[in-house]
């Protein structure tokens, strides 16, 4: 191994792995401890937001556990959206949709259109805290992440296209009912107050083991079973295939809180702090959704609990599961 190359890796006392090659030590401005090299009104800001009020020494020291890099993820990613585009496909050859029962519609009507913006919110959060993170494995990690929602996004947005073909208005009242209906009034404020929540840990901990995994098991889980008792097959399995990268995302986001907690364990209470203050207003939103399942013959107390399990796994994985809870 030439030390010229892989300096930062010489501690390894083997060859680097490809994603190790690729991820370490890549910002230039942190690990070098030289700051920017040009001093303009955004170092500040890096400077005062980086400074989390989680501590810990080597940020570096974390490690995706998939371990992904750019060509793993196209490779990925190319398989899903293949299975995806097979789906459409094959709905379109059966017509599909002009099957769908009218009062089906009416569900998606309210659910579809709407749901895109939640998702681009996740999708600014991600690359926010892959933006101020102070290590490169975290970066490349949100970036990866960012980019699964945006194909979350595009995903709900090609869907609501292929049903304005059966009905020319759907999802014409989107954006209403994302700023109006009761229904989508407190995820809204959760996910807009996390857009203006500077600190890049306790933003992406809020994200990440809060929101996302109830906003994930949420939509992507139950609202898939409704989906499938409807008959839309379609959407079911669309909403499976983008629920596959929400697991990634609780898993390195798990691994992550794990470094910090391993290296500082005082860490886990910072951590759990931002647990408390962030539990409600997400509690809150999956809530507002109990008359869209029930009014479909789901029982929300099943779908709440599902919800709740999944927080709770992953915060086991992380080692800050409060067991008082």
């Amino acid at each position: 191994m030439n030390p010229r190359t892989y300096w930062h890796l010489a501690e390894l006392r083997r060859r680097p792995t490809e994603y190790e090659i690729g991820s370490t030590k890549l910002l230039y401005h942190r690990h070098l401890d030289r700051g920017f090299e040009v001093r303009t009104p955004v170092a500040h800001w890096y400077e005062r937001e980086q400074r989390s009020a989680i501590e810990v020494a080597d940020w570096d020291a974390f490690r995706d556990p998939r371990q992904t890099t750019y060509a793993s993820y196209t490779e990925l990613q190319r398989g899903k959206e293949a299975f995806v585009e097979g789906l459409i496909r094959s709905a379109e050859v059966s017509r599909h949709d002009e099957r769908l029962d009218p009062s089906w519609l009416a569900v998606l009507a309210r659910v579809i259109g709407p749901l895109r913006f939640p998702a681009h919110g996740l999708q600014m959060l991600a690359a926010y805290a892959g933006q101020a993170a102070p290590a490169s494995p975290i970066v490349i990690a949100c970036a990866f992440q960012a980019a699964d929602e945006m194909r979350r996004v595009q995903r709900l947005a090609y869907r609501m296209r292929e049903l304005q073909r059966i009905d020319p208005t759907f999802g014409a009242s989107s954006r209403e009912a994302w700023q109006s209906d009761p229904m989508w009034q407190p995820l809204r404020e959760c996910v807009e107050r996390l857009l203006v929540t500077w600190d890049w840990a306790e933003s992406l901990v809020a994200t990440s083991l809060v929101l996302a995994p109830r906003f994930d098991e949420l939509f992507m889980s139950s609202f898939a079973r409704l989906a499938r008792r409807a008959g839309d097959d379609l959407l079911e399995k669309v909403l499976f295939s983008l629920g596959e990268d929400c697991h990634w995302h609780r898993e390195w986001t798990a691994a992550l809180v794990r470094t910090a907690v391993a290296e500082r364990p005082e860490n886990a209470e910072v951590v759990r702090g931002w647990l408390a203050k962030w539990d409600p207003l997400a509690m809150g939103a999956v809530r507002a959704f109990a008359p869209l399942f029930e009014d479909a013959g789901e029982p929300f107390d099943g779908v709440l609990a599902a919800v709740e399990t999944t927080c709770r796994e992953q915060r086991r994985a992380a080692l800050v599961l409060d067991e008082g809870r």
